[in-house]
């Protein structure tokens, strides 16, 4: 601990090393594989052992003694889920920061569970297994998520994994019918009915982006990696960018022998449901607009009649 080298600087080597009595504890790494969790584990365990062995003025500091505070959550820890794994934890690398303010704790990676087999199509994805779980780093809207499985890591299309809760995704947006403008970045052919065909540099109105990399208008569906927002300047991708962007994820619909553990599937709009709330958007927007104009011209009679009125006088 920082805050117990900082009590005692003399037993912590920082004046002179030989006489260090404090026991070291190793720096976590990036990616904690499960073997290396347990390893760090027993870590842990030996390191609490030797505080409590040091001599009474440090063993019996106000900060070791409520360190080792019993809390109410460890004598009633949650009941483990039936599906998700322990918790895994993204610590920051960035050692370099000497304000304890600044410093954040570990985030918790969400755990996802594989529907069904994926064969990786380049060496920056993973080949995945129907049933296996992985932890999701990084969540792209193009719908390539950054996962680890195990002590692996690479790139999934967010199509082929579940969340442990629930079949829906709780961060997903709802639609949007007053529409956002989009420039397509690259032409694509549609290959589902319900999907759109599209020329490079083409404007349109996106009313639902979708996690997994696709987003939703008026008529048909395109990758959302083939977008970018009206007057925003793509920077030049990357390496690994640019072999994510080679080819959009499957949509879900496509992927055969897919295997959930939810009962219930997944909450979808159809078509016939986005066309008919954005033409009722749409007429509504009409009548709105129509309305301000006409409350515009008013205003302006208003003026006019008022400017003549005091020009009589």
């Amino acid at each position: 601990m920082k805050a117990l080298k900082e009590m005692f600087p003399i037993e912590s080597g920082d004046i002179d090393i030989k006489d260090r009595i404090l026991p070291l504890l190793p720096a976590p790494k990036w990616f904690d594989n499960q073997k290396t969790t347990e390893t760090r584990q027993g870590t842990l365990a030996e390191y609490c052992h030797s505080l409590i062995n040091l001599p009474p003025k440090i063993s019996r500091c106000q900060l070791l003694l409520s360190f080792y505070q019993v809390r109410e959550e460890d004598e009633n820890p949650p009941a483990p889920h039936p599906y998700k794994k322990n918790e895994t934890y993204l610590m920051a690398k960035d050692n370099s920061r000497s304000n304890t303010s600044e410093i954040t704790g570990p985030i918790i990676l969400q755990t996802y569970r594989v529907i069904a087999d994926y064969n990786k199509g380049s060496k920056y994805q993973l080949n995945l297994k129907e049933g296996e779980q992985v932890d999701i780093v990084e969540k792209s809207t193009n719908g390539w998520w950054f996962c680890q499985c195990e002590s692996r890591r690479g790139w999934v299309p967010a199509s082929y994994l579940e969340p442990l809760e629930g079949p829906d995704e709780t961060e997903e947006q709802e639609p949007n019918y007053a529409g956002e403008l989009f420039v397509t970045t690259k032409a694509y052919t549609a290959e589902q009915d319900d999907e759109l065909t599209l020329q490079e540099g083409e404007t349109i109105e996106v009313i639902h982006k979708l996690l997994e990399g696709w987003k939703g208008e008026q008529t048909g569906h395109y990758p959302s990696m083939f977008l970018r927002k009206s007057g925003e300047i793509r920077a030049a991708d990357t390496e690994r960018e640019f072999d994510r962007r080679a080819t959009p994820p499957p949509r879900r619909s496509t992927i055969r022998n897919a295997k959930s553990i939810h009962t219930r599937g997944r909450q979808r709009i159809s078509q016939d449901t986005y066309r008919r709330n954005s033409r009722r958007y749409l007429h509504q927007r009409g009548q709105q607009e129509a309305r301000s104009t006409a409350n515009q011209r008013q205003k302006m009679q208003s003026v006019q009649e008022s400017q003549a009125n005091n020009g009589n006088y």
